[in-house]
């Protein structure tokens, strides 16, 4: 573990033991794949829970402390920000990249930031109250459009919920040859993935190409993608597995 990881891993240890000293929840800031899987290994004083504003989200906070799950993202006092243009008719055609660099533009620092989600050229920033405020107080144009900012309770749900399913075929549910049929590639590139550490099972890193992937748990993998399997559904008259999977 270098040096980074080592710093993030003390910070990770000493917010929950403050969380267990003081008896409160204590939350992270916002933490990449790799990041929780940091976690994942810590020597921690109190339970963990990962929150991202939606059960598809990628990067999460850990929130620390011996609560409930519900209670601790109430203490934590999380928002939405929408970031809308004022006139869509001569609005710019908005990205993901334009809502990103627009916030670092104003100095906020990307781990104090969650997923943002686009729909319908609007932006949804997920984040800390006091940075909410931040944001509805100073961000007032991306690229060259004026935007207004409010807080609002969710995204819309088409923006968090599961993308269709859809069939795949594999020559068995060994996690390295569903990677391989899912982005199309060679069962060897897809064994190369995880040499390099860039697979990974419900936010926990694994280097286990052949592990069976159990039913709802999302794989991501690092520069393509992620995507749920939702397990074996049959079989081809070749004798190949049929299986089903939501890719995002």
């Amino acid at each position: 573990m270098d040096t980074k990881e080592n710093r993030l891993k003390n910070r990770l240890e000493e917010l929950s033991l403050r969380a267990a000293e003081q008896r409160r929840t204590v939350s992270s800031d916002f933490l990449t794949l790799d990041e929780q899987n940091i976690l994942n290994s810590a020597e921690l004083y109190t339970r963990a829970y990962l929150y991202g504003g939606y059960p598809l989200a990628e990067r999460r906070a850990a929130l620390f402390g011996e609560k409930g799950d519900e209670e601790k993202i109430s203490e934590c006092e999380f928002l939405w920000v929408k970031i809308s243009p004022v006139s869509k008719k001569f609005a710019d055609s908005l990205t993901h990249r334009d809502f990103l660099g627009t916030l670092m533009g104003l100095g906020i620092k990307r781990e104090t930031v969650g997923d943002i989600l686009i729909d319908n050229n609007c932006g949804y920033v997920f984040c800390e109250k006091k940075v909410a405020r931040f944001i509805i107080e100073n961000l007032d144009r991306v690229k060259h459009t004026t935007v207004r900012c409010e807080d609002v309770l969710s995204p819309p749900e088409s923006i968090g919920a599961l993308p269709e399913e859809q069939t795949v075929t594999v020559p068995s549910l060994r996690l390295d040859a569903v990677v391989a049929a899912v982005y199309k590639m060679s069962r060897s590139d897809s064994q190369a993935l995880f040499m390099q550490k860039l697979i990974f099972v419900n936010g926990k890193m694994t280097v286990n190409s052949s592990y069976i992937p159990k039913d709802g748990e999302i794989i991501s993998v690092r520069h393509k993608g992620r995507f749920v399997f939702c397990g074996k559904i049959g079989e081809t008259k070749k004798q190949r597995l049929k299986i089903s999977v939501r890719v995002f």
